[in-house]
């Protein structure tokens, strides 16, 4: 039975009763690693999938002798069994936290509940993978008024006594009963007001004693009871709270943005408290063991003396940067560079460590991996792989494509940055938090940004500080600006895993959020107004400014990793590129052939395009037609010259004319009002003339579907003269490179094929028109034809299809748009979004590959194609072949190649490595 104690009664429960009726396991003292393990079969992930991160990491720390205050873990089994039962405790689990509080009290000689000796906890989430701040958090609990008397009576100190009382009610009322901030924040305001001081560390301990007074008021009045003064009762309310923060608002969110599953649970942590605001000795602080903006090897953090820990992720007081604290306790900061060195070596990844000094003393509070930056994330894997901490394939695995993708974001242009610093809209700098550069309108509150970032507009939150309740705003921004906290407060962690620029601590900034405007001296920026904010080096500018693209080649730490991705990967990578500037940038970013050259974009430059127009309207195979296709043939040949030359040594696949014809034709309307303007004027008729031929031949041409009309393969068959012309410019173009010394591999692709019998006519066609440029200028090329698959047909008949083509490619945007029926420019502005967010679909599958049905004609044609033609070249040329899931389906599919656009090359080649990687048993942290 739970002992009693004179000031707080104990609950009447037998926890060895409750242990024999429940064989579950629910609780572990930090001091039981070996059980938890024992409990899963010993995997790691299993440990920390049952203990939650903090709660592994904190045994783990335990186990290797680190300085970890006792504590234990509620496992998040029980989290699950909470919420699954109604929201009431799984049987046994009270009675072993009652027991495991009766371990804490016989390990530090404290007793919870005593006033003479109190033993006070902090009640924290920690679920398997880090939510920083999304979860709820309680300190100092055990404390009532009995307890606060005997704690001065040990201490001496009143003020460290009331601060940490105050702090236990508020933190109780907010997070346990959901009582809103501002309740107690306006207060304490209003306190220091009256006080004329400016920091919580220079009111007194009568000032704390009357805070903690009408806090605990200010609980009743919103609870409607008095303050809970029995620590058991304390100690279930806030477990159930941290439990229920599991499925909160911005949990959710924050899962849904990171790709967490729902049914992890969250496992409670509940560890004697040890406090840094006992003094000026005393203290507490987050830091990183390398930068987690940059990556460099070198200690990064924040920290505050005489504080309590969210003081500092808060953001509610600027911290010191950790490298003053060598100079304020030398022994202590030489202490914590050798915990903060053994837990890199142990875990072998960049680590996020809390820690408190009390009263001189340094005490170890969390560690995890580490939120990074992309560039960041980059680096840190090389130079760990480097310095032989881990392996490249490790280090493969580590970086994320979504990653890649953010290094390669537009960045300022600095001149327009130096152009807008001598003109004075450089109104503010802070802490660089985030890196990138990020234009938007100003938004105050985190509902507004998510309401005006659903509404697709740019979005700068911009807040005093964040809290984790703004979670769901700071995702849907493009930047966040803050004018208190530092480079570890919670916008600052949140902003660097999600790729978000932030700039912290800018305290220049005059925030009024009543008046929804930011002063800085003379100059107002009110919501809505724009403004830049650089999350690199931390400026903030009034007005837009002008950004560009990154040079890829100087980002040196992205070309080693990608250099060793490329070994690890089966999967070729092609990009889709249309000119020859497109394929340079493509084979800049590593593309080893171009997928998908789309010969349409070429015909819609504005002098192509009348003559283009002029072939549509002469009369099919007519000399007036081949005339206009002559004068094409010349700009058809320039284009390929260039893009074959760009791409020496490498396949280059040009599909034929795909879109209908009246694509290139203006629309009926625009001309029936330029006709009528000009019959009315009655001066031009030959012009007249000209638009009513242009309408009758786009009325002629106007087609109910033309999605599935008279396009690609069937225009070519109609209108062979236009296919002809492109066949002849490529080949004629790819003898004249071959005889310059180029080494060139043209692959010619026909496009929305549905029969064998199609892809064998126009087969026809191509060969025969290469064999005719060939004898003229007596040079050969070896070229392929291949067939683009994007028709369910197609796909199902691809044994067919193979006898007469050495390549098939998946346009697989149009092949998701067949197999599902639907149009996806109407789709995705109707229903195709909410069909997603209702759960009708999983994703939206013109992102990521519908694998169970596209994914299931895929494997079908690779089947059946190479049954018939073994050596069959199989890749990918839609916008899935820049997708890392869909990416790792095609490598299970056993395709040959993915092809994207150039600026996703990167991360092509990225997913492709980490994709082959996986299948053969790797993973970021190989054992």
């Amino acid at each position: 039975m739970a002992k009693a104690t004179t000031a707080v009664p104990a609950k009447e429960k037998s926890e060895q009763d409750g242990a024999k009726r429940s064989g579950t396991r629910w609780v572990y003292l930090f001091s039981e690693l070996d059980a938890a393990r024992a409990a899963v079969g010993g995997k790691w992930d299993d440990v920390r999938a049952l203990l939650g991160g903090k709660g592994a990491n904190l045994a783990e720390m335990t186990r290797i002798g680190l300085p970890v205050p006792p504590g234990f873990t509620i496992t998040t089994r029980a989290c699950n069994a909470y919420l699954e039962a109604n929201q009431t405790f799984p049987e046994g689990m009270w009675e072993q936290v009652l027991k495991a509080v009766r371990d804490i009290e016989a390990q530090t000689g404290k007793q919870f509940g005593n006033p003479s000796n109190p033993l006070l906890f902090s009640v924290r989430s920690g679920a398997k993978f880090s939510m920083p701040g999304m979860m709820d958090t309680v300190l100092n609990l055990g404390m009532n008024d009995a307890v606060a008397e005997g704690m001065i009576a040990l201490t001496g100190d009143p003020r460290f006594v009331y601060d940490a009382y105050r702090r236990f009610v508020q933190m109780f009322g907010s997070v346990v009963m959901s009582i809103e901030d501002e309740a107690f924040e306006d207060y304490l305001s209003a306190t220091k007001k009256r006080r004329s001081v400016s920091s919580d560390t220079e009111l007194s301990a009568e000032d704390w004693q009357k805070v903690t007074a009408e806090f605990k008021l200010i609980y009743r009045k919103h609870v409607g009871e008095e303050f809970p003064t029995d620590p058991y009762a304390q100690l279930s309310k806030a477990i159930e709270a941290v439990f229920k923060s599991w499925n909160g608002k911005r949990a959710v969110d924050y899962r849904n943005a990171a790709n967490i599953p729902h049914n992890l649970g969250t496992a409670v942590n509940v560890q004697m408290m040890v406090f840094g605001n006992m003094g000026n000795d005393s203290g507490t602080g987050v830091a990183f063991t390398r930068n987690p903006s940059t990556g460099e090897r070198k200690l990064f953090g924040d920290y505050l003396m005489n504080a309590q820990g969210e003081d500092v992720v808060a953001g509610i007081r600027t911290p010191k940067p950790i490298s003053e604290l060598e100079k304020e306790n030398p022994a202590v900061y030489k202490q914590f560079i050798e915990v903060a060195q053994k837990l890199e070596q142990h875990y072998r990844d960049m680590q996020d460590v809390e820690f408190t000094i009390e009263r001189g003393k340094l005490y170890m509070l969390q560690t995890r991996d580490g939120k990074r930056t992309a560039r960041a994330a980059v680096r840190i894997a090389v130079e760990m792989a480097e310095e032989g901490l881990i392996k490249r394939e490790e280090a493969v695995l580590r970086v994320s494509p979504d990653q890649v993708l953010q290094l390669l974001h537009p960045q300022f242009d600095p001149e327009a940055k130096r152009d807008a610093v001598r003109s004075g809209k450089r109104i503010a700098t802070g802490v660089n938090a985030s890196p990138g550069a990020a234009v938007g309108v100003v938004a105050f509150d985190a509902d507004l940004a998510e309401k005006w970032g659903k509404a697709k507009k740019s979005v700068i939150m911009v807040r005093p500080e964040t809290k984790p309740d703004d979670v769901h705003g700071m995702l849907a921004s493009k930047g966040i600006l803050t004018s208190r906290g530092g480079a570890t407060s919670h916008a600052a962690v949140v902003a660097r895993q999600f790729g978000v620029p932030c700039v912290c601590g800018a305290e220049a900034l005059e925030i009024d959020l009543r008046a929804r405007l930011m002063r800085v001296g003379d100059i107002v920026v009110h919501e809505g107004d724009t403004i830049s904010i650089d999350g690199t080096t931390g400026e903030v500018f009034v007005g837009e400014l002008k950004r560009e693209v990154p040079d890829f080649m100087r980002e040196t730490y992205l070309q080693t990793l990608l250099s060793w991705a490329d070994q690890f990967r089966r999967l070729n990578v092609y990009a889709n590129a249309d000119y020859p500037q497109d394929a340079r940038r493509a084979r800049e970013y590593g593309a080893r052939g171009i997928g998908l050259c789309r010969t349409e974009h070429m015909f819609f430059q504005e002098e192509r395009l009348p003559i283009m127009q002029a072939a549509i309207l002469a009369k099919p195979n007519s000399p007036e037609e081949r005339a206009e296709l002559d004068k094409l043939e010349v700009f058809q040949y320039d284009d390929f010259y260039g893009i074959l030359k760009a791409m020496d040594g490498l396949p280059v696949i040009i599909r034929l004319l795909d879109p209908p014809l009246h694509e290139f034709l203006p629309d009926h309307e625009q001309l029936a009002l330029r006709a009528a303007g000009l019959r009315l004027m009655g001066d031009r008729p030959k012009e007249l003339e000209r638009v009513e031929a242009l309408m009758s031949a786009v009325e002629a041409m106007r087609e109910f579907n033309p999605m599935i009309g008279l396009r690609g393969c069937r225009l070519g068959i109609t209108r062979p003269a236009f296919s002809e012309m492109q066949a002849r410019a490529l080949f004629r173009a790819a003898c004249q490179l071959t005889k310059e010394g180029y080494d060139v591999h043209p692959e010619i692709m026909i496009a929305v094929t549905s029969t064998a019998e199609e892809v064998r006519e126009l087969r026809q066609l191509i060969e025969r028109v290469a064999a005719e440029v060939m004898r003229a200028m007596n040079c050969a090329v070896n070229y392929k034809i291949g067939t683009m698959i994007e028709l369910p047909r197609a796909a199902i008949t691809a044994h067919k299809m193979a006898e007469y083509s050495e390549f098939f490619s998946f346009g697989t945007n149009d092949l998701t748009q067949t197999t599902f029926g639907i149009s996806r420019d109407d789709a995705e502005g109707k229903f195709l979004l909410d069909y997603v967010e209702r759960g009708l679909l999983p994703r939206n599958p013109f992102q990521q590959l519908d694998e169970e049905g596209v994914g299931f004609l895929i494997e079908l044609a690779v089947e059946r194609g190479r049954k018939t033609r073994p050596d069959l070249e199989i890749g990918i040329c839609g916008e899935h072949g820049g997708d890392p899931a869909s990416i790792a389906f095609c490598h299970r599919a056993n395709l040959d190649y993915v092809s994207c656009s150039p600026f996703r090359v990167p991360v092509a080649r990225l997913a492709a490595a980490q994709a082959a990687l996986k299948e053969a048993g790797h993973s970021a942290k190989d054992d």
